[in-house]
């Protein structure tokens, strides 16, 4: 028999652990022992695989490209509502500031890319002088203009406005300096009222002078102006919502009048007001007839009248109402 040689002899073989099996071992061991252990070796991450493309990325857009007009919409309500400039909208859509939307219409809301300017352009557009104005909730034309030191007519041809255009919170005005001419064009015409064409100024006039004959406050008047603007654009239309009619969209089914009577505006202004010179006597509650309505938010005044499914939007039109007063009345 052959005999082998003492342990301590024999060669030592080596076993090649694997990192992760190493590093078994190594947690598996506690107390002195592992105290000596070496430290596991680092798991090593696999790297992740290149990702794989499938075509073009799709872009989303903060922005729908059209809108379809809800009664009731304005495009100054629809431009807020999705984040855009009243004029943009007015501009893509081929509008200004006296054009009708209708219920079913589709507005563009991305206007198409203007062309680049010419270099001769480029270079003969005026770099905007003097101060500018941010305008606040209240702000009106002439208010902005008094305060600069300038005529109306100067603070409208120095931003492009009209008479009949409508400024709005947040929008930034340039105030022409006071020594610096401004070419303006003369208006012929009758006075408008800013945002309202010929024959919405018209309209509202009318509703002003009852009012006052009323002894209506200029706050129930206001209240009525926007109500109309809300309702028909300030416009004695023969068409509506149902059987809704008029400036006020005042329904026969409802007993605000005979369809004739309803589109006779100023009957239908006074059936608005109530009180005692309701031509309707107490068949329909007025605005006078609504107790404490003074104290009302305008919104609130404007809707006890009306009971309308957006009462919300009569809100929009407290401030150019008291503009239009200020003009008109």
């Amino acid at each position: 028999m052959r005999r082998l040689p003492p342990l301590s002899a024999r060669p030592r073989s080596r076993t090649i652990w694997p990192a992760a099996v190493a590093g078994t071992i190594a947690l598996a061991l506690s107390g002195e022992n592992a105290a000596h252990a070496a430290p596991p070796a680092p798991a090593l991450s696999p790297v992740p695989p290149a990702p794989r493309t499938f075509g073009a990325p799709v872009l989303a857009s903060a922005t729908p490209v059209s809108y379809t007009v809800q009664p009731g919409d304005t495009v100054w309500a629809i431009a807020r509502a999705h984040g855009l400039d009243t004029a943009g909208v007015l501009a893509a859509n081929g509008l200004d500031a006296s054009s009708i939307i209708r219920p079913g219409q589709v507005l563009a809301l991305v206007p198409a890319p203007a062309a680049p300017a010419s270099t001769e352009e480029a270079t003969a557009a005026p770099a905007p002088s003097g101060r500018t104005h941010e305008v606040r909730p209240g702000d009106t034309v002439s208010a902005i203009a008094s305060a600069g030191g300038v005529s109306i007519d100067a603070v409208l041809a120095a931003n492009g406005l009209t008479r009949a255009s409508i400024i709005y919170p947040g929008e930034i005005l340039q105030i022409p300096s006071a020594a610096v001419p401004v070419e303006v064009v003369a208006s012929t015409g009758p006075v408008t009222a800013p945002g309202l064409d010929g024959e919405q100024s018209e309209n509202a006039r009318l509703i002003i002078r009852i009012g006052r004959e009323s002894g209506v406050s200029d706050r129930g008047i206001a209240i009525a102006l926007g109500t109309a603007m809300q309702e028909s654009w300030l416009r004695n239309l023969d068409w509506g919502d149902r059987d809704s009619l008029g400036l006020f969209q005042q329904r026969p089914s409802s007993g605000w009048g005979t369809p004739e009577q309803i589109l006779d505006r100023e009957r239908a202004t006074r059936v608005f007001y109530g009180g005692a010179a309701d031509p309707n006597g107490t068949a329909t509650r007025g605005l006078l007839d609504i107790p404490g309505w003074e104290g009302m938010a305008y919104a609130d005044a404007a809707q006890a009248v009306q009971i309308s499914a957006y009462p919300d939007r009569y809100a929009q039109w407290e401030s150019p109402a008291t503009a239009w007063i200020s003009v008109l009345g």
